[in-house]
């Protein structure tokens, strides 16, 4: 998925407003940070005037600030490093974190979106690229779990 729909999904999943989203970026590293005008830009559809594409690195302190939003930060354990390369598997992992989603919690949430999910398919999304079972998080497969999650999220 394009970074800007996962950043669009996210905010209107947990009602956020501009400056809870910036605050949330700079959560990750306090010396990074986005303006006003650069985070209205990420919101803007692509086929709207001053549209900004995302990048993996706003995107990443995005997801590292959310955890750190909804978790807290551990001051007893190392910052982890930035990923440098956003992928669907790994925005699944890190909304995984952040909303401490159990691996029944995220069929559930899948099934919610109308979208049923196994447990050896689930867990496939989260090994290591080079394991013989891991499999890629589609386009599909990520937008419904969004779906699922925002359907729970907003209803509680």
């Amino acid at each position: 998925m394009i970074n800007n729909d996962i950043l669009r999904s996210i905010r209107y999943m947990l009602d956020l407003s501009d400056n809870r989203l910036i605050e949330i970026v700079r959560l990750s590293d306090p010396g990074f940070a986005i303006d006003k005008d650069e985070l209205r830009g990420y919101l803007l559809k692509e086929d709207e005037p001053g549209h900004v594409a995302c990048s993996d690195r706003v995107m990443a302190h995005f997801l590292d600030g959310l955890v750190i939003h909804r978790r807290g930060r551990d001051e007893s354990l190392p910052p982890r490093p930035l990923e440098k390369r956003i992928n669907n598997n790994v925005v699944l992992k890190k909304l995984r974190v952040a909303f401490q989603l159990t691996d029944v919690d995220m069929q559930r949430a899948f099934a919610d979106a109308g979208f049923a999910i196994s447990k050896p398919e689930l867990s496939a999304l989260f090994r290591q690229p080079g394991h013989k079972n891991f499999r890629l998080c589609g386009d599909q497969l990520l937008r419904n779990f969004l779906k699922g999650l925002t359907l729970r999220v907003r209803a509680a």
